[in-house]
């Protein structure tokens, strides 16, 4: 199994359309992505930091594939320059991203 997990930080006067992600650009990412390997789909929205900070994270994703070789596939596959091309119509964040594997 592999988790590709892509995290969107929250900054102050930054742009991120929930409805949309969760609505319109998650049932695209499944759409796309589970014929090559996607398993499961896990959103979390950040609600508070450790100490009653403000989360760090507006909003993350995990996307559980089959293996690495599933994950490399729908990342590079033929969908993923449209699943890619939408983030701008929910977000300005430039997101953090990080491929895992259970430990």
């Amino acid at each position: 199994m592999a988790v590709f997990t892509v995290l969107y930080p929250a900054a102050d006067g930054a742009k991120f359309d929930e409805a949309y992600y969760t609505g319109t650009h998650i049932p695209l990412v499944k759409e796309a992505f589970a014929p090559t390997g996607l398993l499961n789909v896990q959103v979390l929205k950040g609600l508070a930091g450790g100490g009653g900070a403000p989360a760090p994270y507006v909003m993350m994703v995990n996307l559980t594939f089959r293996d690495a070789a599933a994950l490399q596939a729908s990342l590079g596959g033929p969908r993923a320059a449209e699943v890619m091309g939408d983030v701008a119509n929910f977000t300005d964040i430039q997101p953090v991203a990080q491929i895992s594997a259970e430990a």
